[in-house]
């Protein structure tokens, strides 16, 4: 059976509006990696999303990180809220859950928030479990559609390949993790704290675009408290 496709998303902030958070937390563009505009960004940050082309490149890393962290696991805390992906183009629905399902203590929901009830319905399951899940919520669906008809550019077609992919970055219990749906697991990356967080997930995202260096399609998109 082919697995379920969506419309492919674009970095539409109004999404999570939509889905019911209150926006006493925003999404706003990074514009620059060096400290002086990354001193722009309003602070807290509590999440980072990066958009990436996914080239051969990247896919040989992605096979030998995954075949390397399988003999030799990482630590993982059990905090950490991951859903795997299987519905074709929805990794910008995906990162926007892994954003906010790690930072509920900060952020606010309307009381019939179909975000909010996802998260409650989802928090004891696997990560495969709350992807079959994800498949059938039609909430979260439709203002997913409905946001990528909105999207900047003429939305494409639910068959067109799209080779740009949405990860997040979020902090759990003082440590860096990047949450991809299309990998098995949450990849750690150290130690992080509220205060460097941004600069420590930038980092991260510097080695994606050093991996790729003729590339200029990377977009990060931080969420950061009532700013913009």
């Amino acid at each position: 059976m082919d697995s379920p496709r969506w419309l492919p998303l674009e970095s539409n902030p109004e999404f999570v509006s939509c889905l019911g958070m209150k926006p006493t937390w925003q999404f706003g563009d990074v514009y620059g990696l060096d400290p002086e505009l990354l001193s722009m960004v309003p602070r807290p940050v509590c999440a980072v999303l990066l958009l990436f082309p996914v080239t051969e490149k990247y896919e040989a890393f992605k096979q030998e990180e995954e075949e390397k962290l399988k003999d030799q696991p990482q630590e993982v805390s059990p905090d950490v809220y991951f859903i795997k992906q299987t519905i074709g183009n929805a990794c910008g629905t995906i990162g926007l859950i892994h954003a906010v399902a790690n930072n509920q203590a900060h952020l606010e929901f309307e009381p019939d928030s179909p975000l909010k009830k996802f998260l409650e319905q989802t928090s004891k399951m696997t990560p495969e479990e709350r992807a079959t899940f994800l498949e059938k919520d039609e909430s979260i669906r439709v203002t997913h559609e409905s946001s990528a008809q909105e999207g900047q550019t003429e939305a494409p077609s639910l068959d067109e390949k799209v080779n740009l992919h949405f990860i997040a970055f979020v902090n759990v219990g003082g440590h860096l993790y990047e949450l991809d749906g299309r990998k098995p697991f949450p990849i750690a990356h150290g130690k992080t704290s509220e205060d460097t967080f941004l600069e420590d997930a930038v980092e991260v995202c510097k080695v994606f675009m050093a991996r790729d260096p003729q590339e200029v399609r990377f977009t990060i998109i931080a969420l950061s408290k009532d700013s913009y």
